[in-house]
C-alpha cells in the first residue's frame, strides 16, 4: 500500500464521497450532509457553516437588520464635542450620519477618522462632512447572498436599509451577514444576553435601558426600587420627568446617566458614570 493511501482523507474529499448518492434537491443535500456528520465524515462545526452558507440565499435583509430604534446616529450639524461622547459610549466603529432630512443618511462616519481629535498639542480643524465615507442604500427585500457579494465588491462594511416608502428601516453590517454563516461573532463591545452591562476602560458603563432593576442593583450594589419600574430605563426616564433625547443627562444617587440612544417612544441605551 502506498504512502498516499495511508494519509487521512481531507474533509472536502469525505464530503465528495458522501455526496456520491447525487441528491436532487437542497433538502436532500442537507440530509446527506447531516448523515455524513453522524458518520463522523464531517465535523459538527463544518456542517453548521455549510448549512449557514446554503441558507443565506433564502433570507432577506429585513430578517437580520438592526432596527432604526437601536441604531446610533450622528447628525451633520453636531460639533465634535457634541457627538464624541455618543461615539465613545456606544463602542461602535461606524456611524450613519443624518442630514437635514431625518430619513436621509448622507454618509458614514468611521470612528478611526476621529483619532486626530485626540491630539492635545495641535488639534486639527475638523469638518464632519469632509470626513464622511460613501453610504450604501439597500431595500429590506435584498437577499443576503447578494448583499454579501456587494459588500465584497465595494469593500463596504455597512449598508443603510430603507423601506418601500423611503424611510430608514435600520442598518445591516457585513458582520450581521457573516454571523448567519459562521454563528455569533462577539467583540469587546457585545453585550451578554443576560448581563446588559458593559464596562469600558475609562471606568464608564454602557447599559441597555431594558436592564432589570434587580440585575442593576446586584451589579452595582445599589438599592433602586422596583416597585414602580421594572427596568433601569424606567428609573432614568422618571428622573428626567419627560422622555429624554440623546445626550441628555441626569444624576441619580451619585450616578450620572447620559442617553446614548432613544426614539420617540422610549430610551434604548445609556452611558453611566460614577461621580466622585
Amino acid at each position: 500500500m502506498s504512502e498516499q493511501e495511508h494519509e487521512p482523507k481531507s474533509w472536502l474529499t469525505r464530503i465528495f464521497l458522501a455526496l456520491s448518492g447525487q441528491p436532487s434537491s437542497r433538502s436532500e443535500l442537507v440530509e446527506v450532509l447531516r448523515s455524513a456528520e453522524q458518520r463522523e465524515l464531517l465535523d459538527e462545526e463544518a456542517l453548521r457553516i455549510i448549512e449557514g452558507a446554503l441558507s443565506v440565499s433564502d433570507r432577506q435583509v429585513r430578517e437580520i437588520m438592526i432596527p432604526r430604534a437601536q441604531v446610533v446616529f450622528v447628525r451633520l450639524d453636531e460639533l465634535p464635542e457634541e457627538f464624541l461622547p455618543t461615539v465613545i459610549g456606544s463602542g461602535h466603529s461606524r456611524f450613519p450620519v443624518l442630514g437635514e432630512n431625518q430619513d436621509e443618511v448622507i454618509g458614514i462616519l468611521l470612528a478611526k477618522d476621529l483619532l486626530p481629535l485626540a491630539m492635545k498639542d495641535k488639534k486639527p480643524k475638523f469638518n464632519l462632512r469632509d470626513s464622511l465615507r460613501p453610504t450604501t442604500a439597500i431595500p429590506e427585500s435584498k437577499r443576503l447572498d447578494v448583499l454579501l457579494q456587494e459588500f465584497r465588491q465595494t469593500r463596504n462594511h455597512l449598508a443603510v436599509v430603507y423601506d418601500e416608502y423611503g424611510g430608514i428601516s435600520g442598518i445591516v453590517t457585513i458582520e450581521d451577514v457573516l454571523e448567519q454563516i459562521v454563528g455569533d461573532i462577539e467583540d469587546e463591545y457585545d453585550f451578554e444576553e443576560e448581563g446588559f452591562i458593559h464596562q469600558h476602560a475609562n471606568g464608564a458603563f454602557t447599559i441597555k435601558a431594558l436592564t432589570p432593576i434587580e440585575d442593576f442593583n446586584e451589579h452595582f450594589g445599589t438599592s433602586f426600587s422596583d416597585d414602580e419600574f421594572d427596568t433601569i430605563g424606567g428609573v432614568v426616564t422618571n428622573a428626567f420627568g419627560h422622555l429624554p433625547k440623546r445626550d441628555e443627562q441626569v444624576t441619580i444617587d451619585g450616578y450620572r446617566f447620559m442617553v446614548l440612544n432613544a426614539d420617540g417612544r422610549r430610551v434604548h441605551l445609556l452611558q453611566m458614570t460614577l461621580l466622585d
